[in-house]
């Protein structure tokens, strides 16, 4: 108990001498320094926040770049950019052991409960490997001696079964700094799908500013808007019982919100997705199966062709429920055609005369 004793006044005294600079994501080349001052705000705002640095703050001047529309090869280089600052965030900041039982996770979850392969495939690496990037936490806002996780709860369950302690930077943050950090930790990596990113915006919104969760996310407004409209419109056990679907983006999800919007489906929806057959399918699947439930199913088109007594096709009759198409080939029929059209009016007016003297 002692030595536990010594290692949180440790970690708090570290705190009280944090060092001033941070890491800058990439330098610039003299030409790109002098470019336009709002792009360089802009680029700012997509680096991972250096934890309680300047740059955690939003710059009020500065507009969020989506990462919704984003090439593939940016997602890697911004993958590659996260793990970078990663480890320049352990070389310049003190990392400590913590006690993973220590340790709660953020008041604001972002994550969908991962595969059971997924999660065997971390708890293997680090026991291979050991833990290659620490994890970030505050101090308990509301707990005197526990900690509270800002990015990187998958380490910190894969260490607690492994019955490791976990490395760490500590460090001081604002509910309002932890979810940028938070958020624009999972925007680098890009590795939470469209629909936890939904969830984790609209958690935030019951407690923060929309500028707030744009600068989180590095999303724009419309990017935002889209992502609220899907978890406000889909049933919030439905999302759950589909799961986070990795490989389902924007377009299926806002599909699928639009098909709650037209009927109320869900207690349809619900005895599909959460019977035991579509349960034991992957979260993808699931999803597919829900949205193959809901998509209105395509009217049978019904078509014939009329022929002349020579044999010539001269007409061709396309109807369904709501409309009814004739298409005369002119070159078969010019005259028939031309006799169609000057008597189609009439043949209409006829007809709604013989309506009216109808009882």
């Amino acid at each position: 108990m002692g030595a536990d004793v010594v290692s949180r006044k440790s970690v708090f005294a570290k705190l009280g001498k944090e060092p001033q600079g941070h890491v800058v994501a990439e330098p610039q080349s003299t030409e790109s320094s002098q470019g336009d001052a709002s792009l360089q705000r802009a680029n700012r705002l997509r680096m991972r926040p250096i934890l309680g640095s300047p740059e955690l703050i939003p710059d009020s001047s500065a507009t969020p770049v989506g990462a919704l529309g984003q090439s593939l090869g940016e997602f890697t280089a911004k993958a590659k950019r996260a793990d970078e600052i990663e480890r320049k965030l352990a070389e310049g900041h003190a990392v400590v052991e913590l006690d993973p039982s220590l340790i709660d996770p953020s008041f604001i979850p972002d994550r969908m409960p991962s595969t059971s392969e997924a999660h065997a495939k971390l708890v293997s690496a680090i026991r291979e490997h050991g833990q290659q990037v620490p994890i970030l936490v505050r101090p308990h806002p509301e707990v005197p001696g526990r900690y509270q996780v800002a990015y990187g709860h998958r380490r910190l369950r894969a260490l607690a079964e492994l019955g490791r302690p976990v490395r760490a930077v500590v460090r001081s943050l604002a509910d309002e700094e932890l979810v940028i950090a938070q958020g624009q930790e999972n925007n680098e990596r890009q590795d939470l799908s469209f629909i936890e990113k939904a969830r984790f915006a609209r958690k935030l919104e019951e407690r923060f500013r929309r500028d707030t969760i744009m600068t989180a996310m590095s999303v724009h407004k419309s990017d935002l808007s889209n992502m609220l409209s899907v978890v406000t419109r889909i049933p919030e056990d439905i999302i759950n019982a589909i799961g986070a679907a990795p490989s389902t983006g924007r377009r299926g999800w806002i599909e699928l919100a639009d098909q709650f919007a037209k009927r109320d489906l869900s207690d349809t929806v619900r005895r599909t997705v959460n019977s035991a057959h579509v349960q034991a399918l992957d979260s993808d699947k699931r999803f597919k199966q829900v949205l193959a439930l809901v998509r209105p199913k395509a009217e049978r088109i019904r078509a014939e062709t009329w022929t002349s007594a020579s044999g010539a096709k001269f007409a061709k009759i396309v109807q369904d429920s709501e409309k009814l198409a004739v298409t005369i080939d002119r070159r078969a029929a010019p005259k028939f055609a031309e006799f169609l059209l000057e008597r189609l009016r009439d043949m209409y007016q006829e007809f709604e005369a013989s309506q009216t003297d109808k009882p």
